[in-house]
Order: C-alpha cells, then sequence, then structure tokens
C-alpha cells in the first residue's frame, strides 16, 4: 500500500516539475508531454524486461496485450484492465475505470482538461513495454468522466504496427 501512495506522489510530483518549467518559459507545454511520454517510454521498457524474465515467449499481438492487461498493469496499478477490446487488425482499446493517477486531481468535469497531462506518462509506460516486445505502437489515452464519479472510465488506445 505504502509503495502505491510514493508511486503516484512520485507521479503527481513529475508532472508538476515538468509543467512548472513549462510555465517559467523554458518549454512549451506540447513539449512538456512528450517528456512526460518520453520518461514513461523509458521506464515501460525496463520494466517489462523484469516482468517477463521468467515467461515464455508469446505466440502474437493478442497474448502480448492480455500480458499488458493482465501481469503489466497489475504490477504497475495493483489491478487488471477492466476491459480489452480489439478490431482484430492491430487497435486495441484498454479501459481502466477508476484509473488511479487520475483519482487524486478529479474533483470534476473542470479537471478534464488537465487530464492529458496526467496520462502521457502511463501513455509512455505501455509504449515502451510494448516497444521492447518487439512491437512498434502508438497510445493514446481518452478521458470520458474523471475517476472521482461513479460513472469514470480511462481508455488507452495502443495503435500496433503489425509490419513487425
Amino acid at each position: 500500500m505504502a509503495e502505491a501512495v510514493l508511486f503516484e506522489l512520485l507521479h503527481l510530483e513529475m508532472v508538476a516539475q515538468v509543467y512548472k518549467e513549462a510555465e517559467s518559459g523554458d518549454t512549451e507545454h506540447g513539449k512538456s508531454i512528450s517528456t512526460l511520454e518520453g520518461m514513461g517510454f523509458r521506464a515501460g521498457q525496463g520494466l517489462i524486461e523484469r516482468f517477463t524474465k521468467e515467461t515464455p515467449s508469446f505466440k502474437d499481438e493478442l497474448d502480448i496485450m492480455k500480458f499488458i492487461c493482465k501481469e503489466f498493469w497489475t504490477n504497475l496499478f495493483r489491478k487488471q484492465i477492466d476491459n480489452l477490446r480489439t478490431n482484430h487488425q492491430g487497435t486495441y482499446v484498454l479501459q481502466d475505470n477508476r484509473f488511479r493517477l487520475l483519482t487524486p486531481v478529479s474533483n470534476g468535469k473542470q479537471y478534464l482538461e488537465e487530464a492529458p497531462k496526467f496520462l502521457a506518462f502511463t501513455c509512455g509506460l505501455v509504449r515502451g513495454a510494448l516497444s521492447n516486445l518487439g512491437i512498434d505502437s502508438t497510445v493514446t489515452a481518452e478521458v470520458s468522466v474523471m475517476p472521482a464519479s461513479d460513472a469514470s472510465q480511462t481508455s488507452w488506445f495502443p495503435q500496433l504496427d503489425t509490419s513487425f
């Protein structure tokens, strides 16, 4: 439990520091998102190495995505992804109905526009993990309702490049 709180605090401080530099005029807000996503990418690469050390090789993309939803997400956020959907053409939608990294900053709809800066690091984590498993991807996130409300929903859209 304590490590989960530490991770959330670290994440909040990381976002605050990157955006503090942007507000001081050193960088743009778009570059801040890229910075956070890049930090997540490198962390995702390292974490997936550790998590798959004793795992047999994967048969296909779907097995990899199932591993991301069950094992990877559980190791990071102490819960599995709530829903995994695919169009069987390289697009996957992962839904987390109670995404923990948004909960501390979600007090209503007014914070919905602030959500992307709190999702960039996690997009990088997923993209880095997939990259280390041999899949080039684009990962985007969408928040329809902030987690503080009863009907919260955060969707992750890993778009995989199937030409590997």
